[in-house]
């Protein structure tokens, strides 16, 4: 059974640190693109970075550029996200995800239902 954990979300300051943590069981992830979703309270859910496989190119979106950093060890059938200088409007409920057709990273808007994805970890910025 395929099963993504995320974990490594809270509470922190802006301009503080957090790092995600994705733990996947149930399929191996370097035959996979992996992401990192965000969906904030009222807003729909957007791609924030993906790693490509095995290259391990990576994507991201404009928001999380210069910010956060995505990286995977798939030994440990894990992927992280780092973000660094946090914003309160980097509040939201992060998502990891395994893309189910490809390697390479797609476009965000492509990636749905038929992907695997994790319930998600809390993120709040704020002082």
């Amino acid at each position: 059974q395929v099963q993504l954990v995320e974990s490594g979300g809270g509470l922190v300051q802006p301009g503080g640190s957090l790092r995600l943590s994705c733990t996947a069981s149930g399929f191996s992830s370097d035959y996979y693109a992996l992401g990192w979703f965000r969906q904030a309270p009222g807003e729909a859910r957007e791609g924030v970075a993906c790693i490509s496989s095995p290259d391990s190119r990576t994507t991201y979106a404009a928001s999380a550029m210069g910010r956060f950093s995505i990286s995977r060890d798939d030994a440990k059938n894990m992927w992280y996200l780092q973000m660094d200088s946090l914003k309160p409007e980097d509040t939201a409920v992060y998502f990891c995800a395994a893309e189910h057709l490809y390697r390479q990273c797609a476009p965000f808007h492509t990636w749905d239902d038929n992907d695997h994805w994790g319930k998600g970890a809390q993120v709040t910025v704020s002082s």
